[in-house]
């Protein structure tokens, strides 16, 4: 089903894991130690240098018990590094718990010994004791001059970094924004739109019993505009219709004639110096082409979407009231909503192909929106109408001279018996009958009575088809002259 964006309607086509973050423990900048050889202490804990012990009480008070052990093997050539009893070896406490006198604190090195032989050295060599005293104190100097120097280095970088800050602070960090532009190059979807908008208007009426908008656009310099007969029709009365343009000028308007079948109407403004939009072959609108729609939808005006034609020669019979319009459309996926009614359909080099009037619903759904399906009526239909509007104030509509059946539900479409061929129609004078069941126009499948309406309403008065009926189980084949209808 189908219908208008402000009307139902039906459609007889149819049918009815990220990387981890760094180590807290190392600094920012420092250096990547991964894949050097790892120091690691011996496994034995001793107490730091700085720790000390209350002094070992006097011989003569605790007696031979607290007499001085054999003094510790300190053998010169043991290993400085490395598991294994060297390692481990003891500091030559007495037997009390409490050094021996004359022993060092535990973790002091005992008398004639550096630091380096209480605490397993830190390198991989092996160093004989004698020469011990001048490594410790190489050592010690080495580590006071790196002290001073990580001192004097922290304290430059700090000043290097504490400038850079300097120079920089108050400047955004990002990078300021290039000058843009806002034209854009012919044929892209905001150059369309700039050039069409000032010509699209918004449409409203206001009744006695309600208010409601539209679209419609300029198609001449004498202030005429092309909108959807269902959007004013209802303001035929004693109703108001005025128009606005996107600068924001309000005008009144009037009708100069509309027709309920093609759904269609021309107004009028008092203004000449508009500018008519460029009207475009919808003979010449293949699938899958561009297109893009321009109205006011829900009253927003001034709205443009875009999509592609979806489909052609599409079969919609739209219904408002007492009036039905037929519609050989081109289906379309731009968005077309309530309030798109009368606005254009433009193609890609923005000339006038459709005008937008229906948008199919869901059968089971009562909301009416945009749902990807729209149909707009093809402009060389809208451009024959509106020219026959605005110079007799009607339009002309193609016939057969026949009535048809409108409760007949097999394929084709029946001519109503008794009385559907009209006498003196063109239907009498190829030799139509009544009940005959009319199942191709022009070597199309006709599969229901309204196809064949929206098909012959796409003609024009004179123009030769050819009709393939079923009468009596037989296929006849019957050529006619369409003929305007009174």
């Amino acid at each position: 089903m189908s219908e208008h964006p402000d009307r139902p309607a039906v459609d007889p086509g149819a049918g009815e894991p990220p990387a981890p973050w760094a180590s807290s423990g190392s600094p920012v900048g420092a250096p990547d130690t991964q894949g050097e050889p790892t120091q690691v202490l011996d496994s034995v804990p001793t107490a730091p240098l700085s720790q000390s012990f209350p002094p070992p009480p006097s011989g003569g008070v605790f007696g031979p018990p607290y007499a001085a052990p054999p003094p510790p093997d300190l053998t010169p050539d043991y290993p400085l590094v490395g598991p294994g009893p060297t390692a481990e070896r003891s500091t030559g406490h007495a037997p009390g718990g409490f050094p021996a006198p004359g022993d060092p604190a535990p973790g002091h090195p005992p008398t004639g010994t550096s630091p380096a032989m209480a605490y397993p050295n830190l390198g991989a060599s092996q160093t004989p004791a004698r020469r011990s005293r001048l490594g410790a104190g190489a050592l010690a100097l080495a580590a006071v001059v790196g002290l001073v120097a990580g001192l004097l280095g922290g304290a430059v970088g700090s000043a290097l970094v504490n400038r850079g800050m300097a120079v920089t602070q108050g400047q955004s960090p990002l990078p300021a924004p290039l000058p843009g532009a806002t034209t854009r190059p012919e044929g892209s979807i905001a150059k369309i739109a700039a050039t069409a908008l000032p010509s699209v208007v918004t449409v409203t009426i206001v009744t006695a019993d309600a208010t409601g908008n539209g679209s419609g656009f300029v198609i001449d310099r004498a202030g005429h505009i092309l909108t959807n007969n269902h959007v004013v029709s209802g303001a035929t009365g004693a109703g108001e219709i005025t128009v606005e343009f996107v600068d924001g000028t309000s005008l009144p308007a009037r009708i100069v004639g509309r027709d309920s079948s093609y759904d269609l109407a021309v107004l009028a403004v008092d203004r000449t110096e508009l500018t008519p939009l460029q009207w475009g072959r919808s003979a010449d609108v293949v699938v899958g082409d561009g297109v893009i729609a321009v109205g006011a939808p829900l009253g927003l005006e001034a709205t443009v979407t875009s999509g592609i034609v979806s489909a052609l020669n599409r079969p919609v019979t739209a219904v408002g009231g007492d009036e039905r319009s037929f519609i050989n459309a081109i289906q379309t996926d731009a968005a077309i909503n309530p309030g798109n009614s009368g606005g254009p359909l433009l193609d890609m080099s923005g000339r006038v192909v459709g005008i937008n009037s229906a948008i199919a619903r869901d059968p089971g759904s009562s909301s009416v929106g945009n749902i990807g399906v729209g149909f707009a009526i093809p402009s060389d239909q809208a451009a024959k109408t509106a020219q026959q509007l605005i110079a007799t104030g009607k339009a002309e509509h193609p016939i057969i001279g026949v009535k048809l059946d409108s409760q007949y539900s097999g394929e084709g479409a029946r001519i109503a018996a008794p009385g559907g061929v009209s006498p003196g129609t063109s239907a009498e004078a190829a030799g139509l009958q009544d009940g005959d069941v009319v199942v191709q126009f022009d070597g199309k499948k006709v599969t229901g009575a309204n196809q064949l309406v929206v098909a012959i309403r796409a003609k024009n008065v004179g123009d030769t088809v050819r009709l393939t009926v079923r009468r009596a189980g037989q296929t006849v084949d019957v050529t006619l002259t369409l003929q305007a209808s009174n």
